[in-house]
C-alpha cells in the first residue's frame, strides 16, 4: 500500500498543476469555432493560465477540489503493509501539504472545522479481473459540485426526458460552474448510482463518444442544445458554455427512471496510473 500512496501523492500534485492534453486539445478546438470576442479572449486566458502552471508547476486553479479517487483493484492483487484507504487518504494529506495546495475539507459538514490536510478522500473501489491496481484521481471544485442535480424522471419520459432535464439544468448553471464546461451525465441504475455514474462519466478522454451509437448520437445533441444556450466562456456569452458531454449508463427498475447531471469546471482535472 506504500506504492499506492506514493502515487496517490504524486497525482494529487499532477492533477492539480498539468492540465491534460484532451482539455487543452479541445479548448483550442473550441478557439476556432468561437465567433464572441469576449468569448476568445477568455479562453485564449485559461490556455495562458494552463500554461503558467504548468511551467511554474503551480496550481491552475485556486480551488484544488475535494480528492475524488478511483480504485481499480484486479482481484488477483494482494494489498500488504497497511489499510489501502489509509494509504489514499496520506498520499492526498501528503500531496496537498507538499504541493501547496488549497485545503478545502471541513470534518463536520454542520459544524465545519477545517482538517487541514484535504482528508479525508471519497475514494470508490471497483474489484475487476487482473494482477493490477489502476488509480485515477479527480479533484473536484466546489463550483461545479454544487452545480450538480439528480431526478427521478418516469420511464415515459424517454430520451427527450433526459435531454431536456440536462440541457435545463445547464441553462439554470449559467455562469456557475465557469463554463466552458464538461457535463457528465448518469441515466439508470439507483439513486445513488446514478450519481456516480455522472461523476465517473468525466473521467473519460475530453469528447471520446460513448460506444454504443444511440448515445454517442444522445451526447451530440444535447451538446449542440447546450452550446446554442449562448452563456459562453466564464458567463459572457458565446458558442462554446459546454466542450463535451459525456453519457453513462447502467440497468434499471422497470418503475424508475433515474438520471443525474454532474458538471466539471474548464479546469478538468484528472490523472490515471497503473500499479
Amino acid at each position: 500500500v506504500d506504492k499506492v500512496r506514493q502515487e496517490i501523492k504524486e497525482m494529487c500534485i499532477d492533477a492539480n498543476y498539468n492540465l491534460g492534453e484532451d482539455v487543452v486539445k479541445a479548448f483550442k478546438k473550441a478557439l476556432e469555432t468561437e465567433e464572441s470576442p469576449t468569448g476568445k479572449n477568455v479562453m485564449e486566458q485559461l490556455l495562458t493560465n494552463a500554461e503558467i502552471a504548468k511551467n511554474e508547476q503551480v496550481p491552475m486553479c485556486q480551488d484544488t477540489g475535494f480528492a475524488v479517487i478511483f480504485v481499480e483493484l484486479g482481484q488477483d492483487v494482494k494489498l500488504v503493509g497497511g489499510d489501502l484507504n489509509e494509504a489514499i487518504n496520506e498520499g492526498v494529506r501528503q500531496g496537498y501539504t507538499e504541493g501547496y495546495l488549497r485545503k478545502s475539507i471541513v470534518d463536520d459538514p454542520i459544524k465545519g472545522v477545517n482538517t487541514k490536510d484535504n482528508t479525508p478522500a471519497i475514494i470508490h473501489i471497483d474489484i475487476v479481473p487482473g494482477d493490477k491496481v489502476k488509480l485515477t484521481i479527480a479533484p473536484k471544485g466546489g463550483g461545479s459540485e454544487n452545480m450538480s442535480a439528480v431526478k427521478m424522471l418516469k420511464p415515459a419520459d424517454g430520451r427527450e426526458g433526459i435531454i431536456n432535464f440536462v440541457v435545463e439544468h445547464v441553462k439554470g448553471a449559467g455562469p456557475n460552474p465557469c463554463p466552458p464546461i464538461v457535463v457528465g451525465v448518469g441515466i439508470g441504475g439507483t439513486f445513488e448510482k446514478v450519481a456516480y455514474l455522472a461523476k465517473k462519466s468525466l473521467l473519460r478522454t475530453l469528447g471520446q463518444p460513448n460506444p454504443d451509437p444511440f448515445y454517442a448520437e444522445m451526447e451530440k445533441e444535447i451538446l449542440e442544445k447546450v452550446n446554442k444556450l449562448g452563456i459562453g466562456p466564464q458567463g459572457f456569452g458565446g458558442k462554446n458554455t459546454a466542450l463535451a458531454v459525456h453519457i453513462e449508463t447502467y440497468p434499471r427498475h422497470i418503475a424508475s427512471f433515474p438520471a443525474a447531471v454532474n458538471i466539471n469546471c474548464h479546469a478538468t482535472r484528472h490523472v490515471e496510473r497503473e500499479i
